[in-house]
């Protein structure tokens, strides 16, 4: 007999009707998000009637049909979120790399060393990334204005890459400690040099580990808000600040509605990247848990 089987009847519903609970709260603010995005605002945010926002009265009156393109044409063509995509493309894609590039090496250094200041080292990384982002930035301020590089696109890579680099070494250095020694004194054996062996050897072996670290760094210059608001023009800014922008102006006729329709445009993107790496993102997290 299967385990479902011998469950309790009472059980099976109970973890059923747990999980349809979950599945509803986690989905609906989403979904409701992404049908509101095709109505005005006097239907999405009446305050008569949220059933308004179903039938879409007002959005009917106004463009005459159920549902309209007007949030995303607002957003994408009239206030170009499209250059805020791009500089967030940017900012993710060189963050996630450059930390995967600079973790990798140190994660398999101190996962090998011997020596007791490896340790010394990801403590002091670990208290490095649990400060508040917004005390790291304040810090940086005056220099970067003093020297002229406020504002622009790799000033910010290069803060984030220094925030999330603790983050990366402890995850890449926990993945490398699950893999034995044995791999690479063997390599190394057969005539491979120490960096051989972690290329050629080693590295094949952690693409789990590697993939979901970098999901994570890439969320991390996706989302983040703090620095990039703070250290970006306006001309530059990505796509967070872009729609905490849009909210900040409230006051003008439909800035809303193109919120919401950045919104969905910024989180369908992520939806799609975790369903496409899924089965290596559990992989990796397995991995990381399991040692020798």
């Amino acid at each position: 007999m299967s385990v479902a089987t011998r469950r309790p009847l009472g059980l099976q519903t109970l973890t059923t009707a747990f999980l349809a609970i979950w599945l509803i709260a986690a989905l609906f603010p989403f979904a409701w998000t992404v049908w509101g995005s095709f109505k005005v605002e006097a239907d999405f945010f009446s305050r008569q009637s949220w059933w308004m926002a179903i039938e879409g009265t007002r959005t009917q009156a106004q463009t005459g049909g159920p549902f309209t393109l007007a949030g995303y044409e607002g957003a994408w063509v009239r206030n170009e979120f499209w250059k805020a995509a791009i500089n967030t493309l940017i900012v993710t894609l060189s963050v996630t790399f450059i930390s995967l590039a600079i973790g990798t090496l140190g994660g398999y250094a101190l996962a090998r060393s011997g020596y007791r200041y490896a340790f010394w080292i990801l403590i002091a990384a670990l208290v490095f990334r649990a400060m508040p982002h917004i005390t790291l930035v304040s810090g940086y301020m005056l220099p970067f204005f003093q020297l002229n590089i406020w504002g622009v696109l790799p000033t910010t890579i290069i803060v984030l890459v220094a925030i999330n680099q603790p983050f990366t070494l402890w995850m890449l250095h926990s993945f490398f400690l699950s893999i034995p020694k044995d791999l690479d004194e063997s390599a190394m054996v057969d005539g491979c040099t120490r960096f051989q062996a972690f290329r050629m050897v080693i590295m094949p072996v952690m693409w789990p580990g590697v993939i979901t670290t970098g999901l994570f760094s890439f969320l991390l210059g996706y989302n983040d808000f703090a620095v990039t608001s703070m250290l970006l023009s306006q001309e530059n800014q990505t796509m967070v600040p872009k729609i905490a922008s849009f909210l900040g102006s409230i006051q003008n006729e439909g800035n809303v509605m193109y919120a919401v329709a950045a919104v969905v445009s910024a989180t369908v993107p992520l939806f799609i990247l975790v369903l496409f790496f899924q089965r290596q993102i559990v992989s990796g997290l397995t991995a990381g848990a399991v040692k020798g």
